[in-house]
């Protein structure tokens, strides 16, 4: 029988690019603004092992093809991490020019198997 993940934490954050439209470096930094807000004090109490933690990370952009799915993974230091770009996030136009703010949010889920 297979184990069930138990959900621990979850995290959220978000991120810009303000010059440059790219999703990747939004996404990376609402990852980064999502970690910052966790310390994790529970591992000796709790019996678990950060490296067995199952971290999901959805992130919204408003392109989710447009990710870097390995560089959005490397922001997170501990345990078995999946990505999952997701429709989202807002794009606010420049006044003129090609130029536009890309805005991703982040959610950081954590599971141990049980």
């Amino acid at each position: 029988m297979a184990m069930a993940n138990i959900r621990w934490i979850t995290e959220m954050g978000m991120g810009v690019d303000v010059h440059g439209s790219d999703y990747t470096k939004a996404a990376r930094r609402a990852v980064a603004d999502a970690l910052r807000h966790s310390s994790l004090n529970f591992f000796a109490a709790a019996g678990k092992d950060r490296g067995d933690m199952r971290v999901e990370v959805i992130v919204g952009v408003a392109d989710p093809a447009a990710i870097d799915i390995d560089a959005v993974k490397s922001e997170v230091p501990y345990g078995l991490v999946t990505v999952r770009p997701v429709a989202g996030g807002l794009d606010v136009p420049a006044q003129d020019g090609p130029d536009r703010i890309v805005i991703a949010n982040a959610a950081i889920l954590v599971s141990f198997p049980e």
